[in-house]
């Protein structure tokens, strides 16, 4: 007969200890130890988990067939954007993002679509199956009738029904509801996150079934539950963006089976999610006028080139600390731009508050965005816009000098394609060919970038 005990599980690695302390022995993060209750085996018990089919014999690297990965297109571009192409049979994806941002939207239309071509299951455990019915109305989805549904929160009675109905895609809503009877822990606490999301991969790898899986996240935007939930899994997916906003991003942290980094772009309507042709229309401002402050960047996501409008604002300060604020940006390499500045070209910001902003909610990680903040700040703090017309790119270093930017061809066409005439970018980025309508200011130096723009 099983026994019970309260234990103290760290959410980072999922360590044990039996009683609390204010840092996890395992990976010493700090304030990570809840506690759960958790089921021991008595002596002589059967393990929980089914063996394995046949276990594999030891094989050379090099006798191996690798074989292209087949893909199941969702039907939505941008979602196959992110995935890399499509659903990998025997995957497991985990798709996160904020309460009412658009996953369950998004995941139901997939499997409308899906249902087509394949036999799909979808698992509810916040809703009951007609709130589910009800926004697959509202959707206007056509194919309803062939999409399986299951309102159910027992891990067991799930494996049931997808050994039952033999599914090629199942999504999860969500993991964090779900519970294992094995164990006598809450649902959402540390160890059933952990035991259903294991069982499941297993399930998945075992029957090559798609599993995809919506988690919670924390107040921090973090994924909720044990850090080991993102480490099982092949692919993760963030789900951002404002929910006063009508547009969403979906972002590729982790992809076994395709590129990180990858962004998708939908905007939300009130038939569901629809995929954005051309996401750098979004993330650019539309001014009756030149207004000072403003520059556009060429920015790259994954494989995507995105122009991207950075906004600065320099204004007096009335305060011994001066104010230096990003949005959309990091904050700590700002204050690094600001001291290249003054050392390299002279301009000092000692007396003054900075705001710089990334127009439409995008957020810019890349260091290729040094040269757009900088050439940002000097036309807000000059009072004087930029020439129409004008991008850039470029990281700038500590000695001032600019460094080139990764896929600047790419960039340059998008940016020529979208109507831009002139072009500031690290001398290493030069094109040997000449684009057609994009004229080229090629430079090495901080200093020499803000003498094309006197």
């Amino acid at each position: 007969m099983a026994k019970s005990r309260t234990v103290f599980v760290c959410s980072e690695c999922g360590g044990t200890s039996l009683k609390w302390q204010g840092k996890c022995p395992h990976c010493n993060a700090w304030n990570t130890l809840d506690e759960t209750v958790e089921a021991t085996a008595s002596s002589g018990g059967s393990h929980r988990y089914a063996p394995l089919a046949a276990s594999a014999p030891v094989r050379s690297l090099a006798d191996i067939e690798a074989r292209e990965t087949p893909r199941q297109p969702t039907g939505l571009d941008e979602f196959d954007r992110v995935l890399g192409g499509g659903l990998v049979p025997g995957a497991v994806v985990l798709i996160g993002g904020d309460p009412g941002i658009g996953k369950s939207t998004l995941l139901l239309q997939a499997l409308a679509s899906l249902s087509e071509a394949v036999p799909v299951l979808y698992v509810t455990g916040e809703e009951s199956a007609e709130q589910v019915a009800l926004r697959a109305r509202r959707l206007g989805l056509t194919t309803t009738d062939q999409v399986d549904l299951l309102a159910e929160i027992r891990l067991e009675a799930i494996q049931a029904a997808v050994a039952e109905r033999k599914p090629a895609v199942a999504v999860i809503d969500s993991i964090q509801t779900l519970y294992s009877g094995e164990l006598t822990a809450a649902p959402g606490s540390v160890s059933q996150v952990r035991e259903c999301a294991a069982q499941l991969t297993r399930l998945a790898k075992q029957t090559g079934i798609t599993i995809v899986m919506i988690g919670h996240v924390t107040k921090d935007g973090a994924l909720a539950g044990p850090r080991v939930l993102e480490h099982i899994v092949d692919t993760v997916l963030y789900f951002e963006g404002d929910t006063h906003s009508s547009f969403r991003l979906v972002r590729a942290f982790k992809n076994r089976f395709g590129a990180v980094n990858e962004l998708g772009v939908f905007a939300m309507t009130d038939r569901g999610l629809r995929g954005v042709a051309n996401p750098s229309a979004l993330f650019l401002s539309q001014h009756p006028q030149q207004v000072s402050g403003s520059c556009v960047m060429a920015t790259q996501e994954g494989t995507r080139p995105l122009l991207v409008e950075v906004q600065a604002l320099v204004d007096a300060s009335h305060a011994p600390n001066p104010r230096r604020l990003t949005v959309g940006l990091e904050g700590n390499r700002l204050a690094m731009l600001l001291a290249v500045l003054h050392r390299h070209a002279g301009v000092s910001t000692y007396d003054q508050d900075v705001f710089v902003n990334a127009v439409g909610g995008v957020r810019i990680t890349e260091p290729a965005a040094d040269l757009p903040v900088l050439l940002a700040i000097m036309s807000s703090l000059r009072d004087k816009p930029l020439p129409r017309g004008l991008i850039a790119f470029g990281e700038v270093g500590l000695a001032g000098e600019i460094r080139p930017a990764p896929r600047g061809q790419e960039r340059l066409r998008e940016a020529a394609k979208l109507g831009f005439s002139t072009a500031l970018i690290p001398k290493a980025n030069a094109p040997k060919q000449a684009i057609e309508g994009l004229e080229i200011w090629a430079v090495d130096r901080l200093d020499a970038a803000l003498e094309k723009l006197r």
